[in-house]
Order: structure tokens, then sequence, then C-alpha cells
């Protein structure tokens, strides 16, 4: 489990799901750090991401499973990147302006780490493949 790269990949996604998400401010507005803890849809995404990368983590032994399971949980962070790309366009200006944090740029982060494990798995189940044709 702990030797395939997937496995490093799915951790990092867990962790920037989990906890740097919550830690690194999501935006600024009106001079107040807006987390993802201070909106429900945000924690609820980032949460629902974080068990998913889990999940997948320990189904190494059923790749198909692992695979769609990061399918999945890429729809989520495209769908956290819509309503956090929403959220941005839409903030008022005010006296001192809107500024982005570094946690609008963790859904793309988690996005490419989560292709990185798919690609992974998928190398896998097309090696096993190749090996139960020879037998």
């Amino acid at each position: 489990m702990l030797q395939r790269i997937q496995t490093v990949y799915l951790i990092i996604a867990f962790l920037l799901s989990a906890v740097v998400s919550f830690l690194s401010p999501m935006y600024v507005d009106n001079g107040s750090d807006i987390f993802a803890f201070s909106k429900i849809e945000f924690s609820m995404l980032f949460g629902l991401s974080a068990m998913l990368s889990v999940v997948s983590l320990l189904s190494y032994k059923n790749r198909k499973q692992q695979f769609v399971l990061g399918r999945l949980n890429i729809l989520i962070h495209v769908i956290l990147l819509g309503v956090l790309v929403y959220r941005l366009l839409n903030l008022s200006g005010g006296p001192l302006g809107s500024v982005k944090g570094i946690g609008s740029f963790l859904p793309i982060v988690s996005i490419v780490c989560l292709a990185l494990a798919n690609k992974a798995i998928k190398r896998d189940e097309d090696l096993v493949k190749s090996v139960d044709r020879i037998r």
C-alpha cells in the first residue's frame, strides 16, 4: 500500500483537503479572512473530499473502485472550484479591496494530485492485466 506512488498523491490530496484548507484563508473580504470552515459549502465539500481520499486510500486492493473514487473526488473538487470562483467574482471591492488567499488555489493542486493518482492506478491495473494475459 505505502510503496505505491498513488498513495503519496492521495495522502497529499487528503492533507490539502483536511488540514491546509482549514488553516489558510480562502479569500479576504473587507478586511476579514474567510476560511473554509466559515462557509458551510466550503467545509462540506472539503470534508467530503477528505473522506473520499481516505476511503480511496484504504481501498488499495480494489483498484477499479479506487479509480472511480478518484474520479468522483476530482468531480467534487471541480464543483468546489466553481463555487469558489463564483464567490470570488461576486466579492465587493470595498474600501480595502478583496484579496485572494492561498486557499483559493488548493482545489487546483488537489485536482492535479488526484489526476496523477488516477494515472498511477490505471498504470497498475494495466500491468496486472498484461501479466494475466501471459498466464
